[in-house]
């Protein structure tokens, strides 16, 4: 008599589960439309380039960042540093990204070097940036590197020992 009643139970856990599963399921899939909605009431595409740690500096979504390798200072009137990221984009068109898109944030191409690691140097007026380029066989790499000039840098900054 015992184990027809163990049996019964686990027959009714069974059945339970199994009517919660669609609600389960409606629930996430109207999460998920939720999150959509925001998105399209933002005006955010989600091809839309991300200004990260430097906000002059906009970089196409399909980068994502490595935390391990980036380090970027902030203060209320500076932000610099090393931002790295890496992603599945083509290096070509990453170089064409910047040089289109710098130049709307006020940024002036001062050189440019092409080839295996492609280097660019950008300038504003009291701060430098070098955006560097490497393809791998996967992934390619681009390190956004963001310093003050020394004329626009705070004097402490620069101090020298003596």
């Amino acid at each position: 008599m015992r184990e027809w009643w163990n049996l019964k139970r686990k027959w009714a856990w069974i059945v339970v589960l199994t009517c919660m599963l669609p609600v389960i399921v409606s629930g996430c899939a109207s999460t998920k439309g939720e999150s959509a909605d925001l998105d399209a009431v933002s005006g955010a595409d989600k091809n839309d380039p991300l200004y990260y740690d430097f906000g002059d500096v906009l970089v196409p979504r399909e980068m994502k960042v490595d935390k391990n390798a980036s380090f970027v200072f902030r203060t209320p009137g500076l932000s610099a540093g090393v931002l790295s990221m890496k992603g599945r984009v083509d290096g070509h068109s990453l170089i064409t990204f910047f040089e289109n898109n710098m130049a709307n944030d006020n940024w002036s191409l001062v050189s440019a070097f092409k080839s295996f690691r492609n280097i660019m140097l950008f300038k504003k007026e009291s701060r430098w940036c070098v955006i560097n380029i490497t393809e791998k066989r996967l992934n390619t790499y681009l390190e956004i590197w963001v310093s003050p000039t020394v004329q626009g840098a705070a004097p402490s900054l620069f101090k020298q020992a003596g």
